[in-house]
């Protein structure tokens, strides 16, 4: 069975740092696309950051470009995202995804697999 575990939220102060971790089975880590959205209240899920089957190729949301960095971990199966620099808009619950594919794509629609989500808040 495909799962995505996540481990890594909380509460944290503007311009502070978190770690997400995102824990998957071998296959994915071995052939699929993986990605961190976020959804704050109110508001849509939205992408912030992608990673190629390889972690070769990633791409970043521009709001969090030059604060967010993410990779992953073949020898563990395990993808983070590194977060610096927090701010209050940041807060959301996070996901982590996958799709069945060696590439990622933008589009919500094109990721089918799914963690249970992490809270993050930053205080001001």
């Amino acid at each position: 069975q495909v799962q995505l575990v996540e481990s890594g939220g909380g509460l944290v102060q503007a311009g502070g740092s978190l770690r997400l971790s995102c824990a998957a089975s071998e296959r994915i880590f071995t052939e699929y696309a993986m990605a961190w959205f976020r959804q704050a209240p109110g508001k849509e899920r939205e992408l912030v950051s992608a990673i190629n089957y390889s972690g070769s190729s990633t791409f970043y949301a521009a709001s969090v470009r030059g604060r967010f960095t993410i990779s992953r971990d073949k020898t563990e199966n395990t993808m983070t995202l590194q977060m610096n620099s927090l701010k209050p808009d940041d807060t959301a619950v996070y996901y982590c995804a996958s799709r069945r594919h060696l590439w990622y794509r933008e589009a919500i629609e094109e990721w089918d697999i799914w963690g249970q989500g992490t809270q993050v808040t930053v205080s001001s």
